[in-house]
């Protein structure tokens, strides 16, 4: 919640466009302190993983928006949007869903039957009768249009035009000043996303530092894949920083590395937030060859595709985007980027349905 950009560019968006907000999400003994200028409410559950975590937070979000009043209720994916719609529905006010991503195809639930059909029953049931949906590329709203004949709106999930500036060096962060860095940041660094690969190519080498910045259930498997002889003093894992932290190690670095698997259909279309991160600090990117960021880079030229993630390949590919930072034409890309694909831009549809309900 804390850490989730797009959840908090959208309050921001809405609130300086005159909206009363209210967050509501869930309060983790590891949560950061959150200071928005507008109402924040966290819920304390006995559950928080699992069945029994789904079932707490969602009745606790319903009984909670039965005794509040709200003219427009805003669910974020889809394990929010039933207490969400049925609130909306007792109150006959309106409803707003934007789905960060393909929710039934993520690949934690693709081996697990029951979970799968509660999630795709829930979808089906609702997703017919709202009117007002939001996704975060034009490959994700193609496959709901195919599944329900209703093509959501596309808000990127786009950097703000804020500048930012370079404050840390990598000395202050304990980096390596003699190495070329590869970042990988994130807040789902999980299976299937390429981790585990990007290590055994940097394991092959002497050139390269990798740094880690974020959570994700393989990271414990990477530290101690990392204390090997061939990984020792080659990867640094940096836990979950608030986004301006996180940022001056991105700002440090010389290239950043996207390599999710196309191996289920929410990653197959998936657009990572960190391609656009990567922009903003100034850096190219490596990436496998997914259908929304290949649209990227052949408009753009700020990233290098790979079609495999054998160590060799991803070798390959960090050499060619240090190629690319180097060449004459990057930073006009990377300038023509960031000042094309921004947030202002992007939420530009959200403000104009918001304020249509008035």
């Amino acid at each position: 919640m804390a850490n989730d950009q797009r959840v908090k560019k959208v309050c921001n968006t809405l609130f300086q466009n005159n909206f009363n907000i209210t967050l509501v999400g869930r309060q983790l003994e590891r949560s950061v302190n959150i200071n928005r200028p507008y109402s924040v409410v966290r819920f304390k559950l006995f559950f928080n993983k699992g069945v029994l975590f789904y079932v707490e937070y969602n009745l606790r979000l319903f009984f909670f928006l039965l005794t509040r009043r709200f003219d427009i209720y805003h669910s974020n994916d889809l394990d929010t949007l039933l207490p969400m719609w049925l609130s909306a529905f007792i109150f006959n006010k309106k409803l707003v869903y934007d789905s960060h991503e393909y929710f039934t195809g993520v690949p934690e639930i693709q081996n697990r039957y029951f979970v799968k059909k509660v999630w795709s029953s829930i979808e089906s049931f609702i997703f017919p009768k709202l009117k007002h949906v939001f996704t975060v590329n034009e490959s994700i709203s193609d496959l709901y249009y195919k599944d329900y004949q209703i093509r959501p709106l596309v808000i990127r999930n786009l950097p703000t035009k804020t500048i930012m500036k370079k404050v840390k060096t990598k000395k202050d962060l304990g980096l390596p000043q003699d190495k070329k860095l590869v970042i990988l940041q994130g807040s789902g660094i999980n299976i299937d996303r390429g981790a585990e690969e990007l290590l055994e190519a940097i394991s092959l080498q002497d050139d390269f530092f990798l740094c880690v910045v974020g959570t994700g259930d393989v990271i414990e498997k990477l530290q101690k894949r990392s204390n090997q002889t061939d990984l020792i003093n080659k990867v640094l894992f940096i836990p979950t920083l608030p986004y301006s932290q996180m940022m001056q190690y991105t700002m440090n670095a010389d290239l950043g590395v996207s390599l999710d698997k196309s191996n289920n259909v929410n990653y197959q279309f998936s657009l990572p937030n960190k391609i656009f991160d990567y922009a903003k600090a100034e850096i190219p990117f490596v990436s496998t060859n997914l259908v929304e960021i290949r649209k990227i880079v052949e408009q753009y030229n700020t990233g290098i595709l790979i079609s495999s993630l054998k160590p060799e390949k991803i070798m390959d590919g960090l050499n060619k985007a240090m190629d690319l930072k180097n060449s004459k034409n990057f930073m006009v890309n990377i300038t023509k980027m960031n000042s094309t694909l921004h947030w202002e831009s992007e939420a530009e549809s959200l403000v104009k349905t918001y304020k249509s309900f008035n």
